[in-house]
């Protein structure tokens, strides 16, 4: 089985590089064609999981078509709090934000979300999206996901084993992955799923 994970288009929150978490826009008009483009040259998904999130469901429309989709709540982008929706230059000389650059982005968001809960939730919701997609058989998988929630998934599955920051990844780009062989599928355990990247999605 093989999982295609996307990043959604580009929204003009992500042109201001801002935080853009529970921010609700939608992608830009102008990535809409390249987005079909992509879309036709990827194979037939049998099935695709969504973040919640405009930006994700246009996405995935543009890649996909309208069948075949499910919406998870739980893979929706981390609610950065007092930051949402700021960049670095609104953000500059505000101690909290000192902090969490300080801290290599270990420490939360105030008043948003621990990225330990962001990432635990991503990766639960995962691995429920491949026992179904093992038992239904399927064989072409796409995840249209957030920048964040893409490097939660593979930073706790993929092998040989990287750092969170390692997989980030642009909008409307990311990362084919086949799921290492489990064996006999009825004794498949959602416990165990290791990933191996075969290539990326530019």
């Amino acid at each position: 089985m093989k999982l295609y994970f996307i990043r959604h288009g580009v929204t003009q929150g992500n042109l201001e590089r801002r935080y853009v978490g529970c921010t609700d826009e939608g992608i830009l008009e102008e990535e809409k064609e390249g987005l079909r483009q992509k879309g036709q040259a990827l194979p037939k998904m049998d099935q695709a999981f969504v973040s919640p999130y405009l930006r994700c469901r246009q996405t995935a429309e543009l890649l996909f078509g309208k069948n075949q989709t499910e919406i998870i709540e739980d893979f929706r982008e981390m609610d950065f709090g007092v930051f949402e929706y700021k960049n670095y230059q609104e953000l500059s000389g505000n101690p909290d934000y000192q902090k969490f650059i300080d801290s290599g982005g270990t420490l939360g968001f105030p008043g948003g979300e621990e990225p330990e809960y962001f990432k635990r939730r991503c990766r639960q919701a995962f691995q429920s999206c491949v026992q179904k997609s093992w038992e239904n058989r399927w064989n072409h998988v796409g995840f249209v996901l957030h920048g964040g929630t893409i490097m939660a998934i593979l930073e706790a599955f993929v092998y040989p084993q990287r750092g969170y920051y390692e997989y980030q990844t642009g909008n409307g780009c990311g990362f084919v992955c086949r799921v290492a062989d489990n064996g006999d599928e009825e004794k498949y355990d959602k416990r165990y799923i290791k990933l191996i990247i075969e290539e990326d999605i530019t």
